[in-house]
């Protein structure tokens, strides 16, 4: 029996009403889309176009260590100081979203509010070696590099390395400080454009689209089979800034945009399995049901400070669903704090405004005196 055989909803019967077959069109469209799909994959395998040097870091770096799944970057300009490790997402595209361009890099901004010791993980594009690597894999990786950086350290999460982070912080507590996470889907009971889209295809979707790659994920069958092409009122509302594309430092950073856009990672297919299926499937995360390196995670049981950050135009993780991860923690009020910025998601790791805006608070806040947790919330300066 092949893939589509087995999604395939049953046959429509002239007998059912018609409003309950309205609640099979999820099934029928997956149906569609995966025989599109398959069709599309056997005629067009990637790697046609010329090989391109992958494109330079913005900010000075260089590499603290060298593990399996990723390099640790070291953007630090001091060797004393309070370290601040950020947790790239590992879903498709470069941990370069958070060092883009002058005036969009995250690393840059942190950098300039007053982080001295500031490290970033470069996750690895999947090989034939890494097919078997899991969300363990990944936790034990992060968990050698915050020893090899010196904890307690303070880990902020990028979207989907946010859930990362927030596990990493449930799993080992006495290795973190202080936590932020930023665009992160945790509680996707909330509802979203990517958790809607997880659930409504079957499992079984999933699983063929990893045979198909003989246990890897193609980043570049994704991109050109799924990703809608960024117009330039795209790439403003991502930067947070009117781009003259007639000129030549707006051409530059448009033809930046773009190449960081396509150069794109491959991901291990037990690992893509269990991110969509534990966590944007059975939302084992926000329902205490993860089991991380052996051990049952209670969000309840984090009790260290947390900043939450949130778009207000965000479809991929809504400012609702970024923020629902505070009712989950067991964070005294008096150490949480959050804040919304008006842009969309990817506008929270590039745009101008969020990295002058929100992110010297964040710094702000990371430095700050807390105070006790049962006490009155510490004032942070706008």
């Amino acid at each position: 029996m092949n893939l589509i055989e087995k999604v395939s909803p049953p046959e429509r019967s002239p007998s059912v009403d018609p409003t309950q077959h309205v609640w099979l069109w999820p099934f029928e469209a997956t149906r569609l889309v995966l025989d599109s799909y398959w069709q599309w994959y056997a005629r067009r395998a990637p790697g046609g176009a010329p090989d391109e040097a992958p494109l330079p870091w913005t900010t000075s770096n260089t590499v603290a260590l060298q593990l399996p799944s990723m390099r640790l970057l070291d953007f630090s300009s001091a060797v004393e100081g309070q370290p601040l490790l950020v947790c790239a997402p590992y879903a498709l595209h470069r941990a370069l979203i958070a060092d883009l361009a002058p005036g969009h890099s995250l690393m840059e901004a942190l950098q300039k509010a007053g982080v001295a010791r500031l490290y970033l993980t470069d996750w690895r594009s999947a090989t034939a070696e890494m097919r078997y690597f899991s969300i363990d894999t990944y936790l034990s990786d992060l968990n050698v590099a915050v020893d090899a950086v010196g904890p307690p350290v303070d880990l902020a999460g990028l979207c989907q390395g946010g859930w990362l982070a927030l596990l990493y912080a449930a799993r080992f507590p006495g290795k973190v400080r202080r936590l932020v996470l930023a665009g992160s889907p945790i509680d996707v009971s909330v509802p979203s454009q990517l958790s809607r889209m997880a659930a409504s295809l079957p499992q079984q979707g999933f699983e063929a689209l990893v045979h198909r790659g003989d246990g890897i994920v193609s980043g570049k069958h994704m991109l050109q089979f799924w990703s809608i092409p960024f117009g330039l009122h795209d790439v403003e509302t991502a930067l947070q800034r009117q781009l003259d594309d007639k000129s030549e430092d707006a051409r530059a950073l448009l033809d930046r945009f773009a190449r960081w856009n396509c150069e794109v990672l491959d991901l291990p297919g037990t690992y893509y399995l269990e991110v969509t299926d534990w966590i944007f499937r059975q939302n084992r995360i926000a329902d205490g049901n993860f089991v991380a390196l052996g051990r049952k995670v209670d969000l309840a049981a984090v009790k260290l400070p947390v900043f939450l950050l949130a778009a207000d135009n965000d479809i991929v993780v809504p400012r609702d669903q970024a923020l629902a991860t505070i009712r989950l923690l067991g964070t005294p009020p008096a150490w949480l704090e959050c804040e919304t910025e008006a842009s969309g998601h990817l506008g929270l790791f590039m745009g101008s405004k969020a990295l002058t805006n929100s992110w010297p608070r964040i710094v702000r806040w990371l430095q700050s005196d807390l105070g006790d947790a049962s006490g009155e919330r510490p004032r942070i300066s706008a």
